[in-house]
């Protein structure tokens, strides 16, 4: 058994891991007790990293080795490495010389390495002579990038984790944390508890889990950040809670910032916002007058057409109170992704340069090309994300290449992002997995290394660089990413004639050696750091120049800014509605965001069934009362339309969505969903509706706030199946019903797993598929289901009623203990039974009590049959009937019974990603000897 230090591949915190391997498994992973990021803790997603990388159902998902596919919608076939990489560098070489170097694009990714990164950046703009190189980092961290750099000079954020233990007052605005940052929440849990007068402000369209630990809660209107932080600072200014001096002495540009918000008066934001004045009142005096004030901040701000102007805002709150550049107080915009800073630190997006450099600036071009050796660097304004594929769909952009990266999931308005995938001339795609919807596109698929397999570093939201050390060797023919990269371009190097060339790197190092070279004299200066350093004394923050031995805890201690004068600088932001206003025809707000146990599009976190526990299925959240007035009961199915798309979901009653506003988790794509349209159009999950429309300054779309509308649909035939899968089986019969899906108006399958393990000693794995229609579809369909779920065998029983729609299977097996179990079933026509059945096979209760009975039409079980629950603890399985159980005889404060809880049944123990939702039931549920008095 061998440990290996790396760090997380999810969310910015960065968390370090401990891997554990034996060999060419990874075997186990734990929180690293020493990384300063996460002292050992680990989320869901962190804590089950293992059974993502060599788990059977994993290797299944696994691109290893190039693929070809010579006609668009055929299936690839394998090819060598050069021949793969020769094809490549012909047809790229091809359109540069025919069209010019801005006819091709590189899309890349904020899960890339700092040094995959970097060879990227400098292949499209040293090499290919084009800025097209953007990131989907542009979907998630642009706008605090433009925020910082307007109003603080450089794209640094100046606060640290450590600045939790020392704020006496946190403002979260836009982030749900508990679910998006879940150890960094164990963090303010944690401050929390160490100083009881900390106050929490916590300003979010819906009452998330992060707002149970808020003393304040701000329930604004979507899009309405604005107005609110200019309220806040017109009463500062109103009650004399700025200062002065700081403003005198270190910013610029006040004045013209004052006469905008002296029109935000408390009652014109509290119409605008929908929140009462006098919680205006008390948030503007928490934040101004508290000795020091944090805020943390993310894709609430970031993703909007007004997102630089909410980040500015709301430095703008920081500069004028002074909480800025002293323990607990600062801006301090929390990373969506593992590396999307150390992506922006070498410039990797289509506006950047390395080392924090501004393409529009001329001195900045020059003194890259001479970095790099190159007589220049291009000055045109490169194609960001949503400009990329549009400019593909037009036919602008010819070749695109795609790395690490899902675009047909994550991009918004799905029928552009398709279009231009289609029309490209040649699509390469450099993935670990083979699964992604993007992978259907590529002309040429390039198998790339992932998680626990990549050497070198990234920088989490804190400016801390960690290490990422592989622990086992690349498996079948993948290669690192910055490697593929510099093949590529050693090879394109000739056919552009080239003498020499510009990627001289045979290890993760000399790439990064030559990046820390660019910082010399930067804001980011990192001359003094190596890997060396990295490995004996761990992480370390930037700036760190040469001759230093640390880097810096927080920035702007001094006052002095990065801005030509050193001022900080004000930002004139007058408030601006949503892009894609409510009004009658749309009258919902759709938001989208993150699931607790869920990451991205799922290409990873997608193979495990466990952590499909928590939230099973795709679905709408709604208010119960816009549910009550539209006569849509829970679990009904509705068509959610906007301007450019229509989906079907089930409705869920939710009290956290406010009224005339909807929700809808990021990550369901057509992997998990679909259906077909009545003209037949397969649509694309989510982000078949989501707005294009991107802030004109960071341009980062708006994938927080697209105008719906929301109709009961009319589908009166259903269908459920459900089956456990040998594990090595479970991927393949997923992509054989994927096409399936697409012959109903409505579709989902997705994973599940149980509490058992196989003879391997792994989880079991099944799949769950749930379609509706208007009629009953062929027989024909319905037996290709059941046979690819093994409901075509001679022990399956069957009941068929054609007329009336109706059908049913189910097959039952001997277990070990002679026990009979349900294998699988599939219901049509009448589900209604399902919570019953539904639940013998995922909690595998005996079934030999009810043999033929399984087949009877209705809802009603004929024996009882008590469910276990709804997972609430993903890592120890505990459900929500036995929390309730539990704390119905737990006495005490909530406090107390909380520990008593936790105490019996270990939930919130282990990652605390259920804590929140615990305390939630804390309150809720009645001691018993209490509630029948």
């Amino acid at each position: 058994m061998q440990e290996t230090r790396s760090t997380c591949p999810y969310c910015g915190v960065g968390c370090g891991v401990i891997i554990e391997s034996d060999g060419a498994q990874i075997t186990g992973v734990r929180g690293d007790p020493d990384h300063p990021a996460n002292f050992g803790r680990l989320c869901t997603k962190g804590s089950t990293l293992h059974l993502t990388a060599t788990a059977p159902v994993t290797r299944q998902a696994r691109l290893l080795q190039p693929l070809q596919r010579l006609v668009r919608g055929e299936t690839p076939t394998a090819v060598s490495w050069d021949a793969a990489l020769d094809n490549a560098a012909g047809k790229f070489a091809q359109v540069i010389q025919d069209h010019g170097p801005d006819a091709v694009g590189f899309y890349i990714s904020g899960q890339l390495l700092t040094e995959d990164y970097y060879v990227f950046n400098k292949l499209a703009k040293g090499l290919v002579g084009t800025n097209n190189v953007d990131t989907n980092s542009r979907l998630c961290m642009s706008s605090a990038v433009a925020g910082y750099k307007q109003t603080l000079g450089a794209d640094a954020p100046p606060a640290c984790y450590d600045d939790l233990k020392h704020a006496d007052c946190l403002f979260i605005v836009g982030s749900n944390t508990a679910w998006a940052h879940p150890i960094l929440f164990r963090r303010i849990e944690d401050a929390k508890a160490a100083n009881p007068a900390l106050k929490i402000i916590v300003a979010d369209p819906r009452r998330t889990d992060t707002v149970e630990i808020a003393d304040l809660f701000l329930p604004i209107q979507p899009g309405t950040d604005v107005m609110l932080f200019h309220g806040m600072l017109h009463l500062m200014l109103w009650e004399g809670w700025t200062d002065a001096k700081y403003i005198a002495e270190h910013t610029n540009g006040f004045d013209a910032l004052k006469a905008t918000v002296r029109e935000c008066t408390p009652d014109k934001v509290a119409q605008v916002c929908g929140i009462p004045k006098d919680d205006l009142l008390q948030a503007a005096r928490l934040f101004a007058t508290s000795p020091a004030t944090l805020s943390l901040y993310c894709q609430g701000l970031n993703q909007s057409s007004s997102g630089t102007a909410k980040n500015a805002a709301l430095i703008n709150l920081h500069l004028a109170t002074g909480q800025i550049g002293k323990p607990g107080a600062g801006p301090f915009s929390l990373t969506g992704q593992p590396n999307a800073m150390g992506g922006r630190e070498v410039g990797g997006l289509a506006n950047l340069l390395s080392a924090h450099r501004d393409l529009a600036n001329p001195e900045h071009r020059a003194e890259v090309a001479a970095l790099w050796g190159v007589p220049s660097v291009p000055e045109k304004p490169g194609k960001t994300a949503v400009e990329m594929f549009q400019a593909a769909a037009d036919g602008e952009i010819r070749a695109l290449w795609i790395a690490c990266t899902n675009p047909a999931q994550s991009m918004p308005d799905q029928a552009t992002v398709r279009r231009a995938l289609e029309r490209a001339e040649f699509v390469v795609v450099q993935e670990a997995f083979s699964t992604t919807a993007t992978c259907a596109f590529a002309d040429l698929l390039l198998p790339a290394t992932t998680w626990g397999e990549k050497d070198g570093s990234v920088t989490n939201s804190e400016r801390r660089i960690s290490r990422v050390r592989p622990a086992i060797a690349a498996p079948g023919e993948t290669r690192h990413d910055w490697s593929i990269a510099t093949d590529f371009a050693r090879r394109l190097e000739q056919r552009l004639g080239r003498a020499g060339t510009l990627f001289p790197y045979d290890t993760a190092e000399s790439v990064w050696n030559e990046h820390r070279e660019t910082t010399r004299g930067r804001d980011l200066d990192i001359t003094g750091l190596s890997y060396a350093m990295l490995d004996d004394l761990g992480p370390q923050q930037w700036p760190l120049k040469e001759g230093e031995s640390s880097g810096r805890v927080r920035l702007y201690e001094d006052g002095v800014f990065p801005t030509p004068d050193g001022r900080a600088r004000f930002v004139d932001t007058p408030y601006k509605p949503v892009a894609e206003a409510r009004e009658a025809r749309y009258p919902f707000s759709l938001n989208t965001g993150r699931l607790r146990d869920q990451w991205h599009g799922m290409s990873r976190t997608g193979t495990v069934g466990r952590l499909f526990g928590h939230v099973a299925e795709p679905m709408v959240q709604m208010n119960p009362q816009d549910m009550a007035r539209r006569q849509i009961g829970e679990g009904d199915l509705v068509h959610l339309t906007s301007k450019r798309g229509s989906i079907l979901l089930p409705a869920r009653a939710s009290t956290e969505i406010g009224l005339s506003q909807a929700f809808v988790a990021m990550h369901w794509g057509e992997e998990y969903l679909s259906g077909c349209s009545s003209t037949g159009t397969r649509l694309a999950g989510i982000n078949a509706l989501t707005t294009p429309a991107y802030c004109p300054t960071s341009k980062q779309p708006e994938l927080k706030h697209t105008a719906v509308k929301i109709l009961k649909a009319e589908l009166p035939w259903s269908l459920l199946t459900m089956a456990w899968l040998p594990t090595d089986e479970v991927l393949a019969v997923h992509r054989a019903l994927q096409p399936l899906m697409a012959m109903f108006p409505f579709a989902t399958c997705v994973p599940f797993s149980g509490s058992t393990k196989d003879a391997a000693g792994t989880e079991r794995s099944g799949l769950l598929f749930r379609a509706a229609a208007h009629d009953a579809p062929a027989d024909a369909l319905l037996e290709q289901i059941e046979a690819l779920l093994g409901l075509q065998s001679a022990d399956t029983l069957r009941y068929a009623d054609r007329r009336r729609g109706q059908r049913r299977s189910v097959r039952l097996v001997r277990r070990a203990d002679q026990s009979a179990g349900l294998e699988a079933f599939l219901l049509a026509g009448d589900t209604s039974a399902e919570a019953w059945i539904a639940t013998l096979l995922r909690e595998e209760l005996p079934a030999q009590s009810y043999g033929r009975l399984l087949l009877s039409p209705g809802a009603r079980a004929p024996l009882a049959v008590q469910s276990r629950g709804k997972p609430v603890c993903t890592c120890f399985n505990v459900t929500d009937l036995a929390i309730q159980g539990e704390l119905g005889r737990c006495s005490g404060t909530p406090d107390e019974r909380l520990a008593a809880l936790q105490g019996t049944l270990k939930c919130g123990t282990n990652c605390g990603s259920c804590i929140p939702e615990l305390k939630r039931m804390v309150r809720s549920t009645p001691v018993e000897s209490l509630a029948t008095l």
